[in-house]
Order: structure tokens, then C-alpha cells, then sequence
């Protein structure tokens, strides 16, 4: 029997995996068998319209199926999707599509893996904890808001009556709460505790009061018992794939859970990460939130998916794709165009060969890998392969950016860390990042929060918030006009960051009716 089966529960179609005590077994049996794969990092153009994915997950599980064969054993970690938008088709499901799909795509999509649910009643738990210290009078205000995995607009801001006082209260979706970026970032459970236990249920008379203060974690840490575990798959032609939190990289971490990744890593060679929407979005977070702040391994080589319709339709618009692609060559990974036709585009091969090599790119993937899978892919991936021999790079080089290159960047002034953001990740100079009226009253109200529990708002990690479809306020401006405007600041003290609105963005956002 294989190490990992001691950690491995049937869970209905999907096998579950005790991801934290398989890794601190090899933690504490230095001989226990391992492998030390290499990660790829699988990212997108910035897309056209927020509900049109670009093709990462079909790409992403393309790729594994070409990979393994080619002999390479290699695996995914895929994200799982939120319930009430993907199942209710406001976008691409998160399973692939055609050749390139999972073996049972309607448990990913449908969201029948289990954590969804478990963390959606766990923090609707907290917050009824919240709800019952507002009667107690341990606190007045309550701040951590209630989830819902199928969005309703008319709850992202409620009132709920209590004696004659209304106790403002809000809803978001599962993915954007503070608990899923918890469990997205920690590595045992004694550290999911620690952190929920951090987390600000309220305040009383302006002063900040942290659930550990009143309540029993076990109650919160029983429920997440088997949320905390990934998902083990296959795809239909039978390569292993991995699935565990992380949606929306527009409005959270939008990146698979740390240990999911370790966990891969472990018994694969190659481990394909998918981050979500752009390279703007999931693959800044993977880089400078997982990689930079969190340790997570840096990608050996990475895929930037686009469509030939998002890369070249919009002449306005055209610069985001090379952006992307040069930016992560920048940083010393080597990057691989990938174009995602659609039915009738195959006579457009010709031309976006052309094109890609008046840009300098590395020779490009293009391929329908809805209709031809991995066998589109095996054929074209030489190049790639021989990057995968390189030697890796173990971090993130000096990117002329910041002077401290990899270091973390907790301890930097928040505004002059979303400079820094807006340049490396946007394009748009320090210089062009402006302030809305009430974003520094906003940062000012934060600020207090944290020093309140002790903490400084600059020694948070800075999750941007933005929308999905734009990379700055108006990515059609000539480049010397583009600007990023902040908007408002949102510490999560328990999962240790501050995400900071940037561009107009939903917490809730809406499916559509199809």
C-alpha cells in the first residue's frame, strides 16, 4: 500500500486526502518516500468580458494529459468553483470541456466536494456567534459578514433589528469570505484555529473584539474537518487531478490551497497550479502571495491561455496579452503563449504564429483542446519540455520593482505595496495610482481596526480587489493615461491580510439567467 492511502478517505465519487497529516508525516520521516515536483503555473489573458473565461482549466487539464503522454508524471491542482455561479452558467465550468474534462465534472461544478459547504456554515456560524454577543452585550457592532453560495444582491447590505437598533450586516459569496482565505493559507489545523481565533467578530465602543475572545473553536474547527481536505479526481483519459479552494482571483486569493499544491508536489514530478482569471488577477496573487509571502514553491515555467478573439479583436485592448507574457519571462519563468481556438478558427493558425513571432514570443501552443485534447498539445510541447529540464529557479529574482526582491513586503506602507502592485502587475507607474475620495478615511478606519488587536494594517498582505475584465480604470486609455484608483481598504485579521478595492468589483455577484 502507498504512503498516501494511509491518508486517503473515499467521499463519494472523489476520494478526500488528509493533506495536513500526510505533509507533517514527511515532515517528521525525513525517509519516508517523496518526489520534489516542479510547478507550472497556468494563467490567462485579462478577458474581455468577466463572465468568458479564457479556457485555463481546459488548457490545464489538456496539458496533464499531454504531459503524462509524453511519460511525464504529472498532475493538476484545480480550484474549486463557486456553486451558484458556475453551476448556474454565468461562466466557464471549472471541471474543462470536451477532450479536455474531468471524469465526473458535475461534483467540481456543482460544488459536491464539500468544502463550499462547510465553510459557508462555519462562518455563517461565526457570524451567528457575532449575532448572539451583539444580545450579550460583549460587542455592538458586528463586522464579519454571513456567505451564500447562491449570491443575492439584495443581502449584500442588510439591517437586522436588535431591540429597536439596527446592527448593519452584509453577504458575500463563499469564496470572497475571510474563512475560505483561512483555509486557503494555512497548514494544520492548530494554525486554522489560531487564526480564526483572530478573526474580528465586532467591535464594543469602537474597540476590536476577536472571536477567540468568546467563543469555543472546536465548534468552527469540527465543521471544517473534511473541508480542509482535497479532492482527488481524474480527468476522462485518466491522469490524476487534485481540487481544493480558491476561487475568484478578482476579489480574493483566487489560488488553490498551499497545502494542496505541497501535497502534489510530494507525489508528482510536475504540478500544474491554476490561478484565476488573468495573469493581472490569480498569477500576481500566486507569486507575490503564495510565492513571496507564503513560501510557496515559484513556478518552473508558466502558460499564459488566451483567445484569438480577447488577444487581437480590440486593437484598444491588444497590449494586455504581450504584457503578460513578458512580464512573467521577466521574472526569470520561462512562458509559453497558448491560444485557445474555437470551432472554425483553425485557418487562423498561420497568422497568430506570425504574429506571436513579431512580438518575440517563445514559439506558441495553439490548438482546439475542447474538441482535440491533449493530443492537440503532446506534439507542440518540446519546447516546454526542455524548460521543465532547466534548472528551477527556488524564488523570484530581483524584478527592478523593489528592492527587496523576493522578500516579503510586510512592513511596507500599504499605499506605496499597492504602488508597487499597480507597476509590476498592471504596468502603471506609482505615479498614476490615485486615491478616491473616502479611501483615506477608509485606510484610517482600518488602520485603527488593527491597531486596536494590537497589529499594524502595513504588516498585512495586500490582496487587490478589482474587476476581472480591466486591469486598470480604463485599460482602452493610451498607456501614459492609465491609472488604478484605490477605493477602500478591508482588513482580514485572521487570515492575515488587507484586501484593498482598486476597480469596481461584486462580492456577490449575480448568474445569469439562461
Amino acid at each position: 500500500m502507498a504512503l498516501i492511502d494511509r491518508f486517503t478517505t473515499q467521499y463519494g465519487l472523489v476520494e478526500k486526502i488528509d493533506a495536513f497529516g500526510y505533509l507533517d508525516y514527511l515532515g517528521q520521516h525525513a525517509d519516508a518516500p517523496r518526489k520534489h515536483g516542479k510547478v507550472i503555473l497556468v494563467t490567462a489573458d485579462t478577458p474581455l468580458k468577466a463572465s468568458r473565461g479564457e479556457g485555463k482549466t481546459t488548457t490545464t487539464i489538456a496539458l496533464i494529459d499531454a504531459l503524462r503522454a509524453r511519460g511525464i508524471d504529472a498532475t493538476a491542482v484545480l480550484r474549486q468553483p463557486s456553486m451558484g455561479i458556475t453551476a448556474a452558467g454565468s461562466k466557464g465550468g471549472a471541471s474543462g470541456g470536451g477532450k479536455s474534462s474531468l471524469s465526473h465534472p458535475e461534483l467540481i461544478d456543482w460544488g459536491l466536494c464539500g468544502e463550499m459547504a462547510a465553510i459557508e456554515c462555519a462562518q455563517n456560524l461565526l457570524v451567528s456567534f457575532a449575532e448572539k454577543a451583539v444580545d450579550d452585550g460583549l460587542i455592538d457592532t458586528v463586522l464579519v459578514p454571513r456567505v451564500s453560495e447562491v449570491p443575492s444582491r439584495l443581502l449584500r447590505q442588510i439591517a437586522v433589528d436588535r431591540n429597536r437598533n439596527n446592527v448593519p450586516e452584509r453577504v458575500v459569496l463563499t469564496p470572497t469570505c475571510e474563512l475560505m482565505q483561512i483555509v486557503v493559507l494555512s497548514r494544520s489545523m492548530d494554525e486554522i484555529s489560531k487564526r480564526v481565533s483572530a478573526m474580528v467578530a465586532g467591535t464594543k465602543d469602537g474597540t476590536p473584539v476577536t472571536f477567540g475572545e468568546f467563543i469555543d473553536l472546536w465548534r468552527i474547527t469540527g465543521i471544517l474537518g473534511d473541508a480542509v481536505k482535497p479532492a482527488k479526481t481524474e480527468t476522462v483519459n485518466g491522469s490524476p487531478v487534485y481540487v481544493h479552494c480558491g476561487p475568484f482571483a478578482n476579489v480574493s486569493l483566487g489560488i488553490p490551497s498551499l497545502v494542496s499544491v505541497e501535497m502534489a508536489c510530494a507525489l508528482h514530478d510536475v504540478v500544474v497550479v491554476e490561478a484565476g482569471y488573468g495573469a493581472d488577477a490569480g498569477a500576481q496573487k500566486w507569486l507575490d502571495i503564495a510565492c513571496r509571502e507564503y513560501g510557496a514553491q515559484w513556478p518552473a515555467a508558466a502558460v499564459v491561455v488566451t483567445r484569438a478573439s480577447t488577444w487581437r479583436d480590440d486593437p484598444k485592448l491588444s497590449w494586455r496579452y504581450p504584457f503578460h507574457v513578458r512580464r512573467l519571462e521577466g521574472l526569470g519563468i520561462p512562458t509559453f503563449p497558448l491560444v485557445n481556438l474555437w470551432d472554425g478558427e483553425d485557418d487562423q493558425i498561420e497568422t497568430l504564429k506570425a504574429t506571436a513571432r513579431e512580438l518575440g514570443f517563445r514559439d506558441p501552443v495553439i490548438g482546439n483542446l475542447f474538441r482535440d485534447g491533449g493530443e492537440a498539445l503532446a506534439p507542440q510541447l518540446d519546447g516546454f519540455v526542455d524548460a521543465l529540464g532547466e534548472p528551477a529557479a527556488t524564488q523570484a529574482p530581483d524584478d527592478g520593482e523593489s528592492a527587496s526582491g523576493h522578500d516579503s513586503h510586510r512592513g511596507m506602507g500599504l499605499v506605496e505595496d499597492v504602488k508597487w502592485i499597480a507597476a509590476s502587475a498592471y504596468g502603471v507607474p506609482g505615479d498614476r495610482v490615485l486615491c478616491k475620495d473616502g479611501f483615506a478615511a477608509s485606510l484610517a478606519a482600518a488602520t485603527e481596526l488593527c491597531n486596536g488587536v494590537g497589529t499594524s494594517v502595513d504588516d498585512l498582505v495586500v490582496v487587490a480587489v478589482k474587476s476581472p475584465a480591466t486591469m486598470t480604470d480604463d485599460d482602452s486609455a493610451a498607456a501614459g493615461e492609465r491609472t488604478v484608483t484605490l477605493k477602500k481598504v478591508e482588513p482580514h485579521l485572521g487570515a492575515g491580510v488587507v484586501q484593498v478595492n482598486l476597480t469596481t468589483s461584486l462580492t456577490t455577484p449575480m448568474p445569469k439567467i439562461v
